[in-house]
């Protein structure tokens, strides 16, 4: 992860992991590149505006060819996060 903060305004920079989705583990995957990075808008931290900038990781079925993605509808109940990027926001909240 790399941040970058100007004045008031942070950014963060997350790259999805080069571990194969769960889901797609009895494939035969390669990483095959990443996806245009999405920037969102967070909420403020500690006064500051805070901008996510995610690349999502695309993979290759090497028998089929096919392009593969993890399934990022896979979300935490009641927010509006994936469950393992949750569990890492409260991971880091420990220290």
């Amino acid at each position: 992860m790399k941040t970058t903060k100007n004045g008031e305004v942070m950014h963060l920079y997350f790259e999805e992991q080069i571990t194969i989705p769960k889901e797609e583990a009895s494939r035969d995957l390669i990483a095959h590149g990443f996806h245009n990075e999405v920037t969102v808008q967070d909420f403020p931290l500690r006064g500051n505006t805070v901008y996510l900038h995610v690349k999502r990781r695309r993979w290759l079925d090497k028998s089929t060819n096919e392009v593969v993605q993890r399934d990022w509808n896979l979300v935490a109940q009641g927010t509006r996060m994936t469950a393992e990027f949750a569990a890492f926001l409260k991971e880091i909240g420990r220290y």
